[in-house]
Order: C-alpha cells, then structure tokens, then sequence
C-alpha cells in the first residue's frame, strides 16, 4: 500500500534533486579563461558546502537521532561524522589519479593542474551524489504526511542544489572546457535525490528509516567539509590570491543562509 501523496511527493523530490542542474548551466555564463571567476566559485562552493553542513546538515541529523537516543544523539552525531570523514579519505585514496584523465580527457594530455581541478569535480559529485540521497528521502517521508511542509523542505533543497551544481560543473568545465560534460555530471549528482526517493518509498519504511537518515546525513557532513578543506579551499586559493577565495566563501555562506531564512 502506497503512503498518500507519494505521487506529489516523488515529484517534488525530482524537482529538488534537477534543481543541481540549474547550478550547472551556470558554466554557460562563465568564461572559461576567467581563472579569477574560477577562484571565487569555488571558494563559493565550499562555504555553502561547510555551513550546510554545520548547521542544516548535523542539526537535522541530531533531530532524527534523539528519537532513538535521546541521551546519546550528539555523541551519536559525532561518530556519523567522523565515519563521514573516513569515507572521504577512503574515496580519496582509492580514486586513482588517472580516473579523472580517463573521464574527462583521454586523448589529449592534461596538465598536473587540469587533473586536480577535475578531481575536485569528480570528487564533489560523489559527495553530493551521497548527499542528495538521503535529501530525497527526507523530503519524500515529509511530503507524505503534509504536502505544504514538503513543498518548503523541497524548495529549500532546491535552492542549495544550485549552488551545490555550480560545485560539481564548474571545475570540470574549467578543466575541459565541455559544457555539456559539466551539465551531465551536474544532472548525475542531482538525480541521486528521486532515487532516494524511491528507496524510501519501496525499502527503507520498514527499517528505521528516520535512524538509517540521521546517520547518513552526519556522514555526509563529515565527506562535504573534507572534501571542501581538503580539495576545493587549496585549489580555489591557487587560482587567485586570497581575497578573491574569502570572497567567495564568505558570499556562498551570505546567499545560503538568506535563502533558508527566506524559506522560514
């Protein structure tokens, strides 16, 4: 038996999850030689990345945790992302560097620089991949009990999707100078959130899916500020000095919190 609204509910997370999409045609507007642009996006990507997951991320991690640990769910939080940690040194080491020349430019040479930024975009994209999915959950699991709550936890994912597909497309295009390759990979990591979707509504009702969700999101906080001190931050300062990447981290956390205020 289907839960009510499932129909509303699967269509407000494909709406959230493509919203990565917009994000990603962004690249049509940026030049490609504008390294300073480069330097400011990606400052931009990571202070999104960093305060989400400071604040809407962990905070809606300990929300679905204390129902199940109500005197450990912080503890509980931490160990979600300290596993999510873990995760993102073992995808960064298990990556091998030529996966990125073999994706994006496997008959021309690239640079040392150009194989980095795409790893970045690589990167990322699975970070968000993983993100997304558990978005999808939450925002299907919601929307079937109220659709107006749904439709604002769905806008709202919509608008730090943008700039989470700017993450993803902008250090690929900046690296191949595709577009179109930018925009797919954009799409790849935002179509994660209806299959996420999906899982909840065929699997996951039957196995605790509040707690299996609360520990994916501390994890998933845990890989995005890893990967955003440890690939994004280093390369956005190395395409421009370092004003211009405070610039953009300030900037990214400025438009994101203005954007979940106004969805308050």
């Amino acid at each position: 038996m289907f839960p009510a609204n499932y129909k509303i509910a699967l269509l407000m997370t494909l709406f959230a999850g493509l919203a990565t999409v917009v994000g990603g045609c962004f690249t049509f507007f940026i030049k490609r030689t504008n390294i300073k642009g480069l330097s400011v996006g990606l400052g931009f990507s990571a202070g999104v990345m960093i305060f989400l997951s400071f604040t809407e991320i962990l905070t809606g991690a300990n929300s679905l945790l204390i129902k199940y640990f109500p005197n450990n769910a912080d503890w509980m939080v931490f160990i979600g992302f300290a596993i999510g940690i873990l995760t993102a040194i073992l995808i960064d080491y298990f990556i091998p560097e030529h996966i990125a020349e073999d994706l994006f430019c496997p008959q021309e040479q690239c640079t040392m620089q150009h194989s980095k930024i795409k790893r970045a975009g690589l990167l990322t994209a699975i970070a968000i991949c993983i993100h997304n999915f558990p978005e999808g959950m939450v925002t299907f699991f919601v929307t079937t009990q109220n659709v107006t709550l749904g439709l604002s936890v769905a806008v709202a994912i919509a608008l730090h999707n943008i700039p989470e597909g700017i993450a993803v497309a902008l250090p690929i295009y900046h690296a191949t100078g595709k577009k179109r390759l930018a925009i797919l990979y954009s799409f790849l990591s935002g179509i994660s959130e209806p299959i996420g979707a999906l899982v909840g509504l065929f699997v996951l009702q039957t196995f605790l899916p509040h707690l299996a969700v609360g520990f994916l999101f501390a994890a998933v906080a845990g890989i995005m500020v890893y990967i955003s001190f440890d690939t994004i931050l280093p390369l956005s300062r190395d395409y421009g000095n370092g004003h211009y990447s405070v610039f953009g981290i300030m900037s990214g956390i400025l438009f994101i919190w203005v954007s979940l205020l106004l969805m308050k």
